[in-house]
């Protein structure tokens, strides 16, 4: 794959396990020339840090809407930088955030705002997954324009065996470079 200089990837990330995962998208995002930044939630904080993502992104980690010293609106300066918005893992309650439109957190918010292309990565429990509310949530962000790369059968954190691994970084990789040609 050739460098995509110029592009820049806002990867939002939730908390699930799959977040484990996310530093590696990260590094293969930058190893392609991307420009990476990364949005946490309250909840990926414990699955990932900060300091891990800023130090593969080589660019400041956002985690809080009010955390800035400067007046800066974080959401709308985000949505505005990137090229792309990748939502990895994208919990159910993540998933259900924003189909709803909900503006709880900087993730959301910054869904909100946002006008180009977002990917959403789904990373759950079979039974979550196949639940009729994600379903539905799922349908109403195709609605909304949102592509969604469907997660994976495997071996699930649970022990369980079934639908509901984060797509492979390779897959979300190639789905992002499609969207942003």
């Amino acid at each position: 794959m050739k460098p995509q200089n110029g592009k820049n990837v806002l990867i939002g990330i939730s908390g699930g396990i799959a977040a484990y995962k996310v530093p590696e998208l990260v590094r293969s995002f930058v190893k392609e020339s991307f420009a990476v930044k990364c949005v946490l939630t309250q909840s990926a904080q414990k699955f990932v840090t900060p300091l891990t993502l800023q130090t593969l992104s080589k660019n400041k980690v956002y985690c809080s809407m009010f955390e800035g010293s400067e007046w800066e609106l974080d959401h709308i300066v985000l949505a505005n930088w990137a090229d792309i918005f990748i939502v990895a893992p994208a919990t159910a309650d993540t998933i259900a955030k924003l189909a709803c439109g909900s503006a709880q957190d900087l993730l959301s918010c910054t869904a909100l705002a946002f006008k180009k292309p977002i990917l959403v990565c789904p990373a759950m429990n079979t039974d979550m997954w196949n639940h009729q509310a994600t379903v539905a949530n799922c349908s109403r962000l195709k609605e909304f324009g949102y592509n969604i790369v469907q997660p994976q059968d495997g071996e699930l954190a649970c022990g369980v065996l079934g639908i509901g691994r984060l797509a492979d970084i390779e897959v979300i990789l190639k789905r992002a470079v499609e969207l942003l040609k």
